[in-house]
Order: structure tokens, then C-alpha cells, then sequence
């Protein structure tokens, strides 16, 4: 299978992002373009979540309840957009339009990337593991890592998003990370110029 963009990570910014360059997909420069995400939600920390200060979240939501409700809300709005189950990645190849992404038991081909799973020190992604650092804005006792970028790209053709981009572990904060790098790329898919796709009633 190949894609435009394949998004590793299916928490709060890999699916933020999902949406975002789903709800694009009727403007003629996104309309034909392939989109894959690797959901990777079982060691999620966005599980364990109770939330009761996130704008548009009925307080008292948990973290499982919009894993779920995140992969039912991508499915019914935007079918085309391809969801990966039970699968990990397990390395990286390649150059920008031409990625090779391994899981553990299938190849994808893809011209982006979008990194977003978690911060864990433990990350083992082949291909990734040189950009790996201490993450800038957690204490350092609680041994997490980013990925060096800047303003998410880690080198061309592959995005970091959420708090493995080195932002700070808030819900709200992981999505607009995801939807801000959605936004880059579509972006870059319209020639450059900025675009911000809009739900209008």
C-alpha cells in the first residue's frame, strides 16, 4: 500500500491531524491524496485521562472514551482516510516522497511522515533513534524523550507531533500540535501557500 502521508500514532495528535487533513479532502489540491494512520494506541498515556478542563469535552470524559470515539468520529466523517489497527512500527527508510515504513507485519510505502506516539524512553523506531533527545519540557526525572525538529519537521519529509515534538504533556496541547502540522502539510500540498481547512455550517 502506498500513501501520501502515513501517521504513526493514534492518540490525541496523530488523530488530530487524521481529521485535519481528512476534512480537507474536497479542495482540488488534497482530493486524490492517499492517507493512512497507524493507530498505536495501546500503550497510549491519553488512556489512562480524565478530563474535565479541555473545551468541548463533556468533563468527567476519559482518555479511553476518546480513543474510541476519535477512531469512530475519523471513520464516519472520513472513510478514505485508511486506519491501521494492531499493528507497530518498527523502523524507517528512506528519503523524502519515497519512505519505506516497517511494521511488525506489513510495509507501507509513503512520500511524509508524521511521528506521534508517545514520549517513552523506550522508543525503538529504527531510523529515528539519531534524532532522539531528552525531553526539553518535562522534568528530567521522568525520563522522556523527544525528537530534535524544528517547528515539527524532524528533516524533510518526516513531522514530529504532540509531545514527542517536545511539547508539554496536556491534551489540548498534543492536538493542536497534530493539527498544526496537518495544516503545514496541506499547506505544502497547495503549493505553499497557507491553508487552514474549516468545518463551515
Amino acid at each position: 500500500m502506498s500513501y501520501d502521508v502515513l501517521i504513526i500514532g493514534g492518540g490525541a495528535a496523530g488523530m488530530s491531524c487524521a481529521l485535519v487533513l481528512g476534512s480537507a479532502n474536497k479542495a482540488p489540491f488534497a482530493a486524490d491524496k492517499k492517507i493512512g494512520i497507524i493507530m498505536h494506541q495501546k500503550a497510549s498515556a491519553l488512556a489512562n485521562g480524565l478530563f474535565n478542563n479541555v473545551l468541548g469535552v463533556q468533563p468527567g470524559t476519559t482518555g479511553k472514551e476518546i480513543l474510541e470515539s476519535g477512531k469512530t468520529h475519523l471513520s464516519d466523517l472520513y472513510a478514505h482516510i485508511d486506519q491501521i489497527e494492531r499493528e507497530k512500527v518498527v523502523k524507517i527508510d528512506g528519503v523524502s516522497g519515497g519512505f519505506t515504513i516497517f511494521t511488525n507485519k506489513n510495509q507501507y510505502k509513503t512520500k511524509t511522515i508524521v511521528v506521534a506516539v508517545g514520549p517513552s524512553n523506550l522508543f525503538s523506531i529504527e531510523g529515528l533513534k539519531e534524532y532522539v533527545e531528552p525531553h526539553q519540557s518535562l522534568p528530567p526525572a521522568k525520563e522522556r524523550i523527544q525528537l530534535k525538529n524544528k517547528d515539527h519537521i524532524v528533516t524533510e519529509g518526516i513531522y514530529v507531533a504532540g509531545i514527542l515534538a517536545g511539547w508539554i504533556s496536556q491534551f489540548s496541547i498534543a492536538a493542536g500540535s497534530g493539527a498544526h502540522v496537518a495544516t503545514d502539510i496541506l499547506a505544502k500540498w497547495n503549493d505553499g501557500n497557507p491553508t487552514v481547512a474549516h468545518d463551515i455550517a
